[in-house]
This record gives C-alpha cells, sequence and structure tokens, in this order.
C-alpha cells in the first residue's frame, strides 16, 4: 500500500511537471500550442482504442480537453477551429459509448436531445437570408448538445474512486500549462490597469470572462486535492501554492463570474466532505481549512498590493473613482430580461435557434450575444426548450435520491448552474461538469460485469 501511495503521488508530481513546462514551451514558441492540441488528440485516441475504455479513458480525454479548451484557443492560432475544444469532448464521449454504452436509464436526455430538434427547423425559417444558418445553429447548440452526450455516457456510470480522483488531475493539469502561460505572457500588473473593468492584457489577451472560468475550474481541482490527497506534507505544500498561484492569477484576470464560481463550488465540496468524514477526521480538516483561509486572505492581499486597491473597487461593484456602478451585472441583466419578453411573445415555437442577437437588434437596436443559457433557452426553443430546461434541473436530483456516491455532486451541479448563469455555453466546461453529476462512484473497487452496450 506504502509503495502504491509513493507511485501515485510520483505520478502526479509528473505530471504537474510536464505541464508547468508545456506552459513555457508554448510562451517560448507559441505554434507549439497547436501541437499541444494535435498532440493531446492524438494521444488520447491510441490510448482509448488501446484500452478498449474499460477504464473510462474517453471520460479522462473529454476532462483533459474540457480544462484546456481555452489555453487551446488561445494559442493555437487560426488553425484551430473555435469550437474545436466541444467537437474534441464530443468525440471522445461518442467513442467511449461506442465502446461501453450507456445506461437504460438515460432516457430523459435522449429526450433532451430531441426537444433541441424543432428550434433547429424553425431557424431555418427565422433567421435573415444573409445568415450562414449551419455557423448559427452550431455555435448555439454545440454547449447543449455537449451536455447531452456527455450525460448519455456519465448516467450511472460506475467509476472507481481512483478513477474519480483521475478525473480531477485530468480537469487540473492544462488548467496549470494555461496559467504558467499567462505568467509569463502577461506584462507587468501595474502596466496595463486602466480601471476596474476585465481585463484583457491580464488574460493573456484572450477574453477574461473564459479565462477566468477555466482557471477557475483548476482552483476547484487543488482545493479537492488539498483534503483528499495531500497526506504527504511535500504534495499539500505543492498543491497549497498551485492554488495561491491560480487564484492570483484568476483575480488579476478582473472578470468576478470565474472566481466566485469557483469560491461557491469549493465551498459546497468542503461542506459535503467534512460531513462524510469521522469526527476524528474532522479535527485534521478544521486545521486544513485555516491553512486554506490563510492562503486565500494572503492571496487577495497580493493582489490588492499589485493592482494598487484597484481588485478591491471591482470586487465591491465600484469603479476606479470609488463610485459604485449602477449594473452589478454589467448589462447581462438588460439582456436577460430582453430573452424573457421574447419567450414571452413566442411561447411554443421561440424565435428559433441562433436568432436572439439578430432579433434583439431589429427589436431594441442593441447588438449583443446572449450571456445567460436559461434565457437563451426559453428565447430561441419556447415550450420545447422550458421543458429541457426542466430535465435539466430535475433530473440529477432525482438520480441523487437514489445515489448519494459522488461527494461532488452539488459542486459540478453549481458550477454548471452558476456559469450558464454568467458566461452561457461559450465553453464545453459547464456542460461537460454537468454530467458529471450523474457519475456512480464506486468507493470500493468491484469485479463487475461491464454494461451491455445499446444500440444507438
Amino acid at each position: 500500500m506504502l509503495k502504491l501511495f509513493k507511485n501515485y503521488n510520483k505520478q502526479y508530481l509528473q505530471l504537474i511537471g510536464l505541464h508547468v513546462a508545456i506552459g513555457f514551451a508554448i510562451y517560448l514558441f507559441r505554434f507549439l500550442g497547436l501541437f499541444y492540441f494535435l498532440g493531446a488528440i492524438v494521444f488520447f485516441i491510441l490510448w482509448i482504442f488501446q484500452s478498449g475504455n474499460k477504464q473510462n479513458q474517453a471520460l479522462l480525454a473529454a476532462a483533459y480537453m474540457t480544462a484546456g479548451e481555452v489555453f487551446f484557443r488561445m494559442t493555437g492560432g487560426s488553425l484551430i477551429p473555435w469550437e474545436a475544444g466541444k467537437y474534441s469532448v464530443i468525440c471522445f464521449i461518442l467513442i467511449g459509448l461506442f465502446f461501453s454504452g450507456t445506461s437504460r436509464k438515460s432516457a430523459p436526455y435522449w429526450l433532451y436531445l430531441l426537444l433541441l430538434i424543432p428550434g433547429v427547423l424553425y431557424a431555418a425559417e427565422t433567421l435573415n437570408f444573409d445568415t450562414n444558418v449551419r455557423k448559427a445553429v452550431i455555435f448555439n447548440l454545440s454547449g447543449p448538445f455537449c451536455l447531452g452526450i456527455s450525460a448519455l455516457y456519465c448516467y450511472d456510470r460506475k467509476i472507481s474512486k481512483q478513477q474519480f480522483h483521475h478525473l480531477i488531475w485530468a480537469l487540473l493539469m492544462p488548467v496549470i500549462a494555461l496559467g504558467v502561460y499567462l505568467l509569463f505572457y502577461t506584462p507587468d500588473t501595474r502596466e496595463v490597469l486602466n480601471g476596474t473593468n476585465s481585463n484583457f492584457a491580464l488574460s493573456g489577451g484572450y477574453g477574461p470572462n473564459q479565462v477566468a472560468t477555466a482557471l477557475g475550474i483548476g482552483m476547484f481541482a487543488l482545493v479537492v486535492q488539498l483534503f483528499v490527497n495531500s497526506k504527504n506534507k511535500l504534495i499539500f505544500f505543492i498543491n497549497l501554492g498551485l492554488l495561491m498561484f491560480l487564484t492570483y492569477r484568476g483575480i488579476i484576470t478582473f472578470s468576478r463570474g470565474g472566481i466566485f464560481t469557483a469560491a461557491l463550488i469549493s465551498l459546497a465540496f468542503i461542506v459535503m466532505y467534512f460531513q462524510g468524514v469521522s469526527s476524528k477526521k474532522r479535527n485534521a480538516i478544521s486545521f486544513y481549512l485555516v491553512i486554506l483561509g490563510s492562503a486565500i486572505a494572503i492571496t487577495w492581499l497580493i493582489s490588492s498590493v499589485r493592482t494598487m486597491g484597484l481588485i478591491d473597487l471591482r470586487y465591491a461593484n465600484k469603479d476606479a473613482a470609488g463610485r459604485i456602478k449602477e449594473d452589478l451585472t454589467t448589462g447581462r441583466q438588460e439582456l436577460v430580461t430582453s430573452e424573457l419578453t421574447f419567450f414571452m411573445n413566442n411561447p411554443v415555437m421561440g424565435i428559433g435557434v441562433g436568432k436572439t442577437k439578430e432579433y434583439r437588434e431589429e427589436k431594441l437596436d442593441i447588438l449583443a450575444a446572449s450571456h445567460n443559457e436559461i434565457s437563451r433557452l426559453l428565447s430561441e426553443h419556447g415550450v420545447f426548450g422550458l421543458i429541457a430546461l426542466l430535465i435539466l434541473l430535475a433530473a440529477p436530483l432525482f438520480y441523487r435520491i437514489g445515489n448519494r456516491k459522488n461527494y461532488l455532486f452539488y459542486s459540478f451541479y453549481g458550477f454548471w448552474f452558476l456559469t450558464i448563469n454568467h458566461s452561457s455555453m461559450r465553453v464545453a466546461a459547464p456542460a461537460f461538469l454537468y454530467a458529471l453529476v450523474l457519475l456512480n462512484v464506486m468507493h470500493e473497487p468491484k469485479n463487475t460485469v461491464p454494461r451491455q452496450q445499446i444500440s444507438q
């Protein structure tokens, strides 16, 4: 057992070192970003087919591509399609379904996928003549489709506790590479501060909202690691240092959504984990909490000093002059309100997939894409979107009644709900992490007969 524990930690440290090197190498030679993406695809395809997906390798591959999607977009150049991250997740999950099938209980998510079809057909009639219908539909449906396919794979999928921990590793490693890249690529903090708005320069020249969301995934994964894989003191302090590093990089993007989400789902994990351990172990957890709280406080202090107090104003919803901003949602409330109005005016079929941006410009003279997946789903799909939304909200909760082994259930569920309310489904993360709530985590290894494949 001791030897296994040492090998486990050795593998973990090797993966961290590898991804630190990847982040630095791509900083030095940006074109390596494309090779990183392609190399990951080839590696995982070979791994899945060689193993026959016997240990859910397809799920680990999808998790890795999910966490790395933003980094791939930042560094892959124009040769990587915008939706390549979602496409890769979908492809790996489909391969996994080919090898391992899906549960007979997954009918709600078949229905969910079918409910997306009417909005696609209606869009062919409602979209403007000069609009590329295929691109508009794919852009708006790639996220929901990714969610449905991932849910089919994960529903009641038996996964060992060790595989579950490796899944957290897969969500962490690409974010470490992203953090290292940002460390070297971004300029000095004080040179690019221009107020309290989201800062592209400190986000690697990319969308701060998406970068903060990706860093938030890494932050959450490290919090989990601190509690479930930090018996070794060296591992503990490495995890703590990485957490402080990624938290700092996330805070100084000046994008709050991803950071708030990471904090809330980490809190949900800690509460669930605390309730599930013995009273003796709770004392050790309490000590970890004191260290964790102190580390976060120090990180915030460093962030405040480095940003000359502007980050404090940002999170207090004030501008650089200290005046309170009227709109806490930075314009998102108006977008949501307009989309709910579109739904009320078109309750049956909605306005069609991809039509929201055009329709808002026509009716309100506002050219802006949706930031909220809930209101977009309602406005574009009508009553079909409402039913689909009810399935997404209720199905995991009903599943939870009969299966309480997944101690990250509320964290994954919360990540999905919070992220789609501030960033829609621009990245694969909310779709994929939603599906993880449906996993059946086996706390003790069992020799089970592989599930019978179900014809797709």
